[in-house]
């Protein structure tokens, strides 16, 4: 069984970051909600571990884990 990782797991995060930011730029509201929308099927589907992608909802909505 997988584990949601916490801890910084990314060699250049800032890089990875800015990554993200550049991808949104020029995209209207719908634009970006779709976006993202789509890129987080893709990471849940890569990461493709159910207890993960819960862990990791709960951990983005602020509840325990």
């Amino acid at each position: 069984m997988s584990k949601l990782v916490l801890d910084p797991n990314i060699v250049h995060a800032d890089e990875v970051y800015q990554t993200l930011v550049d991808a949104y730029e020029g995209l209207d509201a719908g634009e970006r909600e779709a976006f993202s929308a789509r890129l987080i099927l893709i990471l849940a589907n890569h990461i493709g571990n159910e207890q993960v992608i819960r862990a990791a909802i709960d951990v983005a909505r602020g509840d325990d884990v």
